[in-house]
């Protein structure tokens, strides 16, 4: 995931709580799964890495979420490095949990020490051995709590719960201010201003933008001038690297309770044969238990 912005409102009684679309980019060759209830952790919604076995981005039926993009710094790869994705799977499932359980525990104690476990709590963690890794942003949040942390591991600032706003994530810290990530941050800021909300169609839409930047607009991170340009854009389409899909998710505080909807459109049908440009969708809609 490359691009993600997202408008968020904990105070929110009735209202869009949380309005995100986000741009997954990746080599064409990695295969991966769309967005779907996993079959190994049913109350999880996420696409699927298939070399790695993470995912970009994800929510459970009890309303915890997770997302992730590579930090861009191509002279400290590591190729021995752990797989990312496992950072979003890991909160959404409890898995980073596991060497807590109890011997012969129920499944009741282990499903509420992971509803008992905070954002800042798996951030904490992550950051203990977030070295490991090589560059990413994290962000989590729990809509049963209303909250929405954020770390990098290529930061100096410690993991941190976000204030209400509007935000971008792209290959670098939060809200650094690449031409891309401004733009689609202030297009969606116009359509979720004063309580907008924009039917998921159009938050699609919004991402599937093929601009380039300006030369003179463009960061240094050590790449060609050429590749700078062609990532510049919000959706991405080269021979061998781009835009593999794109997500919409909105959760909604009515009458009470919490409501999700998300729709992801993709080049992959879960066939692992590309499509460009992607016009397979799937579309979800849940209320958070518990909430």
């Amino acid at each position: 995931m490359c691009l993600i912005v997202f408008d968020w409102r904990p105070d929110a009684d009735d209202g869009a709580l949380f309005t995100l679309t986000a741009n997954r980019d990746e080599f064409l060759r990695r295969t991966a799964m769309p967005m779907a209830w996993w079959g190994d952790a049913p109350d999880l919604l996420a696409g699927r890495d298939l070399v790695g076995g993470g995912t970009w981005l994800g929510i459970t039926r009890d309303g915890r979420f997770a997302a992730l993009t590579n930090y861009r710094a191509p002279s400290e790869f590591r190729a021995d490095a752990p797989t990312r994705g496992t950072l979003v799977s890991a909160w959404l499932t409890g898995e980073w949990l596991s060497g807590e359980w109890l011997d012969g525990g129920s499944s009741d104690s282990k499903r509420e020490l992971i509803r008992s476990a905070t954002p800042l709590d798996y951030l904490r963690h992550v950051a203990r051995t977030g070295d490991v890794y090589n560059g990413f942003n994290l962000i989590v949040g729990d809509w049963r709590r209303r909250e929405l942390g954020w770390y990098c591991n290529r930061s100096a600032a410690a993991p941190a719960l976000l204030a209400a706003g509007t935000h971008g994530i792209s290959n670098a810290v939060l809200d650094t201010p690449w031409p891309k990530l401004v733009r689609k941050r202030a297009e969606l800021g116009a359509l979720v201003g004063d309580g907008g909300q924009p039917p998921l169609d159009e938050l699609v839409k919004l991402m599937r933008d093929p601009q380039l930047a300006r030369d003179d607009e463009l960061p240094a991170t050590g790449i060609s001038l050429e590749r700078e340009r062609a990532l510049s854009a919000a959706f991405i389409d080269t021979p061998d690297y781009g835009t593999r899909g794109t997500t919409a998710l909105r959760v909604i505080a009515r009458d009470g309770r919490l409501a999700v909807e998300a729709v992801e459109r993709s080049d992959d049908n879960g066939s692992h044969r590309l499509a460009r440009p992607g016009h397979f969708e799937t579309r979800y809609a849940f209320d958070v238990a518990n909430a």
